[in-house]
């Protein structure tokens, strides 16, 4: 996996991550190990490596280039949790707008299809 921090990104926005969204992902790492390596339906080739500091969104089919990165959370302040997470959002790729509004919803379709799914069966 290449480092985010190995490849300066075209583009910082600030973003919101919906609770649910972070929420699940909190779970799944805690359940299922860190880092985690989920696949993204209808997303073909991308996939998202999950751990604590970043969730780094891939290009599996050319050698794992940077297309997306949600980082630096903000999770401590958070009164309660179904408030929306703040973070920034790295685009590394010149197509990642593309993925970007659909990224965060496949990624948290394929984390409550782990976490469902009988322990040992993987994804």
């Amino acid at each position: 996996m290449h480092a985010t921090s190995e490849f300066i990104p075209r583009r910082i926005l600030p973003k919101r991550i919906e609770a649910v969204h972070y929420n699940h992902a909190r779970l799944a790492l805690a359940r299922l190990g860190r880092p985690l390596c989920v696949a993204r339906p209808g997303h073909r080739g991308l996939e998202a490596i999950l751990d604590d500091e970043q969730w780094l969104c891939v290009d599996a089919w050319r050698d794992d280039l940077p297309v997306l990165a949600w980082r630096a959370f903000e999770a401590r302040g958070r009164g309660a949790l179904d408030e929306p997470v703040g973070c920034r959002l790295e685009r590394h790729h010149r197509h990642a707008g593309l993925v970007m509004g659909t990224a965060l919803e496949a990624l948290d379709v394929a984390l409550r299809a782990r976490l469902m799914s009988p322990p040992g069966r993987g994804e």
